[in-house]
């Protein structure tokens, strides 16, 4: 089919789903002896044990059975090579993986746009999903990509490059809502209007949240009812694309389990200070706010995809009306959720206002 998918929320007929094979990424600026490269790939490794991808991708496959009981059409990402150690004239990197489709490509209509992402680590993860895209393209999709940014800069989110992840995006047809945040800048956000034209409308938002990404803060369920996470928008601050929405604030979102904490202080924080020695970056310092569990995907406007953890979270949305399919999805706090690691590229749909 040709690309079209032009909210969050339509019924759902193709989707992109993520490949959990992962390491931690690794960025240096100085060549490195193959003795020190050896030893970096080897930790790299150490950080995602062989357990614990078994254990995604066992989280993965009952996504993809859920999602094909549902009638729809599963695409997956090669990733073979994606743990390649490249260069370019500024910094040396290699990705951690494929598993977020969400954050690198935004589907708008029958267009799809590659972000260019602020992550030095993912500048060559968008070509894991090339031969998809060029399917699309061969069916009579259109396929923009934004301009590749240099990345001189340690902290590259001021204005002198257009720098966004698509997972910083919400689509509510005409009506697009841009978090300005680390992970999209101001530059981008025009940029996307250009690109879009008149008939769509881009609309910025710099006051719930300013760390990453939008879909662990706000997620529209259907025409006109809109899921807020409570902590970060109030009605002071709410975007007022919202004004004439109903709105679901939720607060109660389930704790880290001990297990990620005791995961993240005993084994990746370690790696990461070994690496930093041996004179690399990676990411593994951090994990994902406690919010990703807020991270869910529409299959149509009255079900969704939801981790099971979050009872509080089913209980509300039933209460709406809106039918929850609770999965496993054990490593949402160091992966990404449910809604990062799907890309819905057709949904039955067209574009109103």
């Amino acid at each position: 089919m040709k690309l079209n998918s032009h909210n969050e929320w339509d019924t759902l007929k193709e989707v992109i789903i993520g490949m959990p094979n992962t390491r931690a990424n690794l960025i240096f600026k100085k060549p490195v002896s193959k003795k020190v490269m050896k030893q970096a790939e080897k930790l790299a490794s150490e950080a995602y044990p062989q357990k614990i991808l078994d254990e995604v991708e066992e989280d993965l496959e009952g996504l993809c059975d859920v999602i094909k009981d549902f009638g729809v059409k599963i695409y997956r990402p090669k990733v073979s090579e994606i743990h390649r150690v490249f260069a370019t004239p500024y910094f040396n990197a290699s990705a951690e993986n494929a598993f977020t489709p969400r954050d690198l490509y935004l589907v708008i209509g029958d267009t799809v746009i590659e972000a260019p992402s602020q992550e030095k680590h993912r500048y060559f993860e968008a070509q894991a999903y090339y031969d998809i895209m060029y399917h699309y393209l061969a069916e009579g999709s259109r396929w923009i990509a934004g301009p590749k940014p240099k990345l001189k800069k340690e902290y590259p989110q001021l204005e002198d490059e257009i720098l966004f992840e698509a997972a910083t995006i919400v689509r509510m047809n005409k009506d697009i809502l841009y978090l300005v945040s680390r992970s999209g800048n101001q530059l981008a956000a025009k940029w996307l209007q250009k690109v879009l034209g008149e008939q769509y409308r881009v609309h910025t938002t710099d006051k719930i949240y300013r760390d990453t990404h939008i879909d662990s803060t706000v997620l529209c369920l259907k025409k006109g009812l809109v899921l807020l996470n409570a902590s970060r928008v109030n009605k002071n601050n709410c975007p007022p694309v919202f004004n004439n929405w109903e709105k679901i604030w939720f607060k109660k979102i389930m704790p880290y389990p001990h297990e990620i904490l005791d995961f993240h202080k005993n084994v990746r924080l370690k790696i990461y200070a070994k690496l930093l020695k041996l004179g690399f970056k990676s990411n593994l310092n951090n994990i994902h706010s406690e919010w990703v569990g807020m991270n869910i995907i529409s299959l149509d406007p009255n079900t969704v995809v939801v981790d099971k953890n979050q009872t509080h979270l089913i209980k509300i949305l039933e209460k709406k009306g809106i039918t929850c399919i609770p999965i496993s999805f054990r490593y949402s706090y160091i992966m990404g959720g449910i809604h990062c690691c799907t890309l819905d590229t057709v949904r039955d749909s067209s574009l109103e206002s």
